[in-house]
């Protein structure tokens, strides 16, 4: 039995909520994709924090240094700390990330992107948080990967928005890593 379902012109399988849990994928990846920063690109994030602080400083006070040095500390964990690599599981029913399960019902939309030299399955959900799962794949191939999960989900690559296409022009033209 199909049901289509208002947001979506893909019908979904609905009779997948009456037969048993099948695992379609599993797989042992890192939590995050990751690119390793060489130490120019430290420094260039160090000069531009100082040269940010001391404006920041003059035009708003403390506040904003404190929040421009917040960004950094974030900025060298995320790339100087290799994250750790955690159990990923599709399934009929659930996406598993490190035990914990999110609905597959509650999906709207996947698709596949790369960041980084990694890719990655990414699906959309309409709950405020979290508005969007990434899971890093490794090992797996993304057209059966495709074709298994479009019989629950719809397969949809979103287009960039405002932040992403600025994002994107920003790193072309503003290279840290000298």
């Amino acid at each position: 039995m199909k049901l289509e379902f208002m947001d979506s012109s893909v019908p979904r399988d609905m009779s997948s909520t009456l037969k048993p849990e099948e695992t379609f994928f599993s797989w042992r990846a890192p939590v995050r994709p990751f690119k390793a920063r060489s130490r120019n690109f430290f420094w260039t994030v160090v000069l531009l924090a100082i040269l940010l602080s001391i404006i920041g400083f003059v035009l708003e006070g403390i506040m904003p240094v404190f929040l421009i040095w917040a960004i950094v500390f974030l900025v060298f964990v995320l790339f100087s700390v290799k994250p750790e690599d955690i159990d990923y599981e599709v399934t009929n029913k659930h996406i598993l990330i490190a035990g914990k399960k999110y609905s597959i019902e509650v999906v709207r939309r996947f698709w596949i992107t790369e960041r980084w030299g990694h890719t990655l399955l990414v699906f959309d959900t309409p709950v405020r948080f979290p508005g969007r799962l990434e899971l890093v794949v490794r090992d797996i191939d993304k057209d059966l990967l495709k074709k298994k999960l479009e019989r629950f989900i719809p397969y949809e690559e979103e287009a960039p928005n405002f932040a992403d296409r600025a994002a994107s022009w920003l790193s072309k033209r503003l290279s840290l890593d000298a």
